[in-house]
């Protein structure tokens, strides 16, 4: 999606040790309008599927998969990383390791917002190593609901996650995939067909 490798390379800044921080638009502060155009982009990608939830998990995740499930006209069900006590009745659980955060957590989703009948797209802000998206297909898996494929914003595609989910036979469309990206010649795109 040009628009979000424009903005990717206007205002995203690239650290040492794989980091992408794009904190001024998608992960601290959030740009509304870009998130309408990335859900409107998901809604074209996934228009053939039944797609009747949305899950994500916190925290990063949420703002974009609220404005892609209004195009999807569909509830957003996001992941915890802990249990609360607003949460009662049973739950869905894994372990999710943390690229950014490098830590392990265990993610809940309560029963009665996940269950057989549903047909579920996951939307991230990033996929990195795959290891959160992993955790959140367990869930689906486990509510014995359908998988309809994963919706990603910016997918780093010199590390493994892309290739792991994509070889378990989960359909990825990701919005911008960074080939390579270092802090002095910044960020390389791979282009993909089919993609705005």
């Amino acid at each position: 999606m040009k628009l979000l490798e424009d903005k990717i390379r206007k205002d995203g800044v690239v650290k040492e040790g794989g980091v992408l921080k794009v904190d001024s638009f998608l992960n601290h502060q959030m740009d509304i309008p870009l998130f309408d155009e990335m859900g409107k982009e998901w809604k074209r990608l996934f228009a053939d599927a039944p797609v009747n939830k949305i899950l994500t998990i916190e925290a990063s995740g949420i703002g974009v998969a609220c404005i892609a499930a209004r195009h999807f006209g569909v509830p957003v069900v996001f992941a915890k990383k802990a249990r609360s006590v607003n949460i009662d009745g049973e739950v869905y659980s894994t372990k999710i390791e943390s690229f950014t955060h490098r830590r392990v957590y265990d993610v809940i989703v309560s029963r009665k917002f996940l269950g057989p009948e549903d047909h579920v797209l996951i939307i991230d802000d990033f996929l990195a190593n795959g290891k959160a998206l992993e955790g959140l297909i367990q869930i689906v898996e486990s509510a014995g609901a359908v998988l309809e494929g994963i919706g990603i914003a910016i997918e780093k595609g010199f590390q493994p996650g892309g290739e792991l989910i994509r070889g378990k036979g989960v359909r990825v469309e990701s919005l911008a995939v960074i080939e390579s990206m270092d802090v002095e010649s910044g960020v390389k795109f791979r282009r993909q067909p089919g993609h705005s």
